[in-house]
């Protein structure tokens, strides 16, 4: 749901909000082009308000929720162009395009790169590592990344199940326990589905491990161990592009290291599965 000049409607607002959404309001108009970069989180920490605040003002001026908000706010301030991309114009000619696109996902895995604990990707391997199973999500842009995901601990041997669907998710995530792994991918970290089925698992006694974009988002609350990635896409478009050259980029270095902590098995496992879908190729 997008709503037509935010800034317009805050403004027409502002004399009749209490005080805590006069603040938010105040910070949003006076920030707009930084607001477009945060996370609700975030927000509701400047303002020294609650996320639901934030998420309270969004519904006032007719939006969804806050990334519906940031969204509309862009839609604003940018030019419709970089609604496909931020680097490109109008006038770009295809090998223009190409490179700028190419340069554009080298940057975030060089970003990503720049920014990732060590420290939480061994932490994050020792978790899977003990773990009975492993189940993992994803909605939207992020479900191909956790099915990959699963895909990959599938042919090294792990036990392991991804699951999609948001009702599923809920389900699934009330009915695990100490004995499970449960690995988000969420780019925003804000995404309803995936923050509920997180703090299911994580109230249910599962080990949680998340890869996300933003420092400070609502996801991270019930995360146990948070793999960043550092991509610039949610700044204007509505759907992630390079975040996900940075899931994936996380995600093979997360299956390499769980692949040489159990060598002799994940080798045998894959010399396995290969086996059987040679039989697959002409």
């Amino acid at each position: 749901m997008v709503v037509n000049s935010v800034l317009s409607r805050l403004l027409a607002m502002r004399p009749s909000l209490g005080p805590t959404s006069g603040r938010i309001a105040d910070f949003i108009i006076e920030n707009a082009a930084t607001v477009v970069h945060m996370s609700v989180t975030e927000v509701a920490e400047r303002t020294n308000a609650s996320e639901g605040s934030v998420v309270g003002l969004c519904q006032q001026i007719g939006a969804k929720g806050f990334q519906s908000l940031k969204i509309s706010l862009a839609q604003d301030l940018v030019q419709p162009i970089q609604f496909i991309h931020e680097d490109l114009k109008r006038t770009d000619e295809v090998p223009a395009v190409v490179e700028k696109i190419f340069h554009s996902n080298i940057r975030a895995l060089q970003d990503t790169l720049s920014i990732l604990d060590s420290a939480a990707m061994i932490e994050a391997v020792d978790i899977i590592r003990k773990a009975q199973r492993i189940e993992v999500y994803g909605i939207g842009s992020a479900a191909p990344i956790a099915e990959d995901a699963h895909y990959r601990m599938l042919r090294i041997g792990l036990n392991c199940k991804v699951v999609v669907d948001s009702h599923v998710q809920a389900i699934s995530a009330s009915v695990t326990d100490p004995s499970v792994a449960a690995v988000t991918l969420s780019h925003s970290g804000s995404t309803r589905e995936t923050v509920l089925a997180t703090r299911l698992a994580k109230e249910a006694g599962a080990k949680t491990i998340c890869i996300t974009n933003y420092c400070k988002s609502p996801i991270q609350a019930y995360a146990d161990v948070v793999l960043y990635t550092m991509a610039r896409e949610t700044e204007f478009r509505t759907e992630a592009m390079t975040s996900r050259i940075a899931q994936l980029a996380i995600v093979d270095a997360l299956i390499a290291c769980l692949a040489l902590a159990d060598y002799d098995n994940a080798v045998s496992t894959i010399q396995h599965t290969f086996d059987v879908l040679s039989a697959k190729r002409y």
